[in-house]
């Protein structure tokens, strides 16, 4: 039984304000919120849980916050989730509405995510207590912990946060932070997340109705090793820690038992750092006769044979790779560290063991020439991944790549949600032709899904003949849609771009 107080948890990604996404109807759970949840149990508090996922928008997070009682207050946004990590100007705006929200009740309010961490002035303006920086979990527990004794307790000898430090000596607000927290090194002594806060039903009936069928998303690591200069990691920065493979095991066969997923769905940065982790996990999984389809991410250059026939043992069903461009030279000047002979090894050998292929790639990146684009169309139309997904090069600061472009920056520094696509910086080519290009891309694997499905052979000459007619239109406008400097636009958040 609970012996503290009452803890309301929540975070602040609405599916509902993202029409990208609200199309595609994937949603999955905050792991990151309810691992912090399962902490504050353990430590003997009652948790109360707000999930904004599938909920309408803000008002519902008051009226649960109502009805809780609750008076401390955890913001914890999804680290693991990649349109958390986005940033996107609907997030921040319902994360800040939400802590306004909780402090004009009289709560004591927490928040951590990336937004947070890059702009803690801004959330502790709107009432915050405090920013955790980095890992939540036992930050939040020792926060309630405090104000559970001492609603007024000073904070300062709890390690990773920013805290109001007044007004600088420029008249800007100040913030102050307190020591460093040491990563959490051992992973599996974290309890598993706590699922049964979460209305399994309402997704189980959002993902049939889309889908067919339930997927559902585990997490086996925390952070990236690799160091393209275009990718920022304010939470973990480029250490990676791992949990173990029985570890990850006994998760996926307690799913298994209780929520019964037909899918799921790794949402790590980098799934199966060595060969001998995945051929682990893949025995793990057989001596506790459990097999659940998934999909993770990964890099083209970790695709060994060992670790895809371990991947394939183990019932991977689909790969996203970073891949990035077709240009070597491009791909040598965000420092990726892969070479496209590895792109076409990997994709080549998962496809030999059944294993679907997606490729993440990414445009604009500087100095990109319309070549470099072509040779991108050509590495998918010889490799042929069964799926992409586009986004485009963005300086985010403390990269190699902010301070190379930075010169170039316009006032506008976010996305207004997921699919924008905005650049925002001089790239070679305007936000619009690049979106005409992403859009060219997907008929591209479109029109090679339809070949492998065997349509008819009028059907695919006709969808090869138009996607060949859309890049003739792009080769004779391109010169027309050279770049201009960056519009001015209202500033906000930044997108996050983290995988490897």
């Amino acid at each position: 039984m609970p012996t503290g107080p009452k803890v309301l948890l929540a975070h602040a990604y609405f599916l509902a304000h993202d029409a990208k996404q609200w199309r595609k109807m994937k949603p999955y759970p905050p792991l990151a919120t309810l691992l912090a949840a399962a902490v504050l149990r353990a430590r003997g508090f009652e948790v109360v849980f707000f999930d904004a996922m599938l909920a309408g928008d803000e008002r519902e997070f008051a009226r649960a916050l109502d009805a809780s009682g609750a008076r401390i207050v955890g913001i914890l946004e999804d680290n693991f989730n990649f349109l958390t990590k986005m940033c996107t100007t609907r997030n921040r705006e319902a994360a800040l509405a939400m802590v306004s929200a909780a402090r004009a009740r009289g709560c004591r309010v927490a928040v951590n995510g990336a937004d947070a961490t890059d702009h803690a002035s801004a959330y502790l303006a709107a009432g915050a207590d405090a920013v955790i920086l980095g890992e939540p979990e036992h930050a939040m527990a020792e926060l309630a912990e405090r104000w559970a004794d001492d609603p007024a307790a000073p904070l300062d000898a709890v390690r990773g946060l920013a805290l109001d430090g007044g007004t600088g000596l420029d008249g800007a607000p100040a913030v102050r932070r307190t020591p460093t927290r040491p990563f959490l090194e051992d992973l599996d002594a974290l309890p598993l997340p706590a699922w049964d806060l979460v209305d399994s039903a309402a997704y189980r009936t959002a993902w049939m109705r889309a889908h067919g069928r339930l997927s559902w998303n585990v997490v086996t690591t925390r952070g990236c090793p690799f160091h393209c200069n275009w990718c920022a990691k304010p939470l973990w920065g480029t250490r990676y820690a791992q949990r173990s493979p029985g570890n990850v095991a006994d998760e996926v066969r307690l799913l298994a038992d209780t929520v019964r997923p037909d899918h799921l769905w790794f949402a790590d940065d980098i799934f199966g750092l060595s060969p001998r982790w995945t051929e682990s996990y893949a025995e793990a999984l057989a001596e506790r006769r459990v097999r659940i389809p998934f999909t993770l991410q990964s890099r083209v250059d970790l695709m060994t044979p060992s670790a895809v026939a371990a991947l394939a043992a183990a019932g991977a069903e689909e790969v996203w790779m970073g891949v990035e461009s077709g240009s070597q030279r491009i791909l040598d000047a965000m420092d990726k560290g892969t070479r496209i002979g590895q792109v076409r090894t990997a994709t080549r050998l998962l496809r030999s063991h059944g294993i679907r292929v997606a490729w993440f790639l990414q445009l604009g990146y500087t100095g990109e020439t319309w070549a470099d684009l072509l040779a991108t169309r050509d590495l998918l139309r010889s490799e042929q991944p069964d799926d992409v997904g586009v986004s485009v090069a963005y300086p985010l600061p403390g990269t190699l790549f902010h301070e190379r472009v930075k010169e170039q920056l316009g006032a506008r520094t976010n996305w207004s949600d997921s699919d924008d696509l905005a650049m925002m910086f001089r790239g070679t080519y305007t936000s619009a032709f690049y979106r005409r290009v992403r859009d060219v891309l997907h008929e591209e694997v479109a029109a090679l899904s339809s070949g492998r499905a065997g349509a008819g052979t009028n059907a695919a000459a006709e969808t090869r003949l138009a996607c060949d007619e859309s890049w003739r239109e792009l080769d004779d406008t391109e010169s027309l849609h050279r770049s201009e400097p960056p519009e001015v636009e209202a500033s906000g958040p930044r997108l996050r771009i983290a995988r490897g």
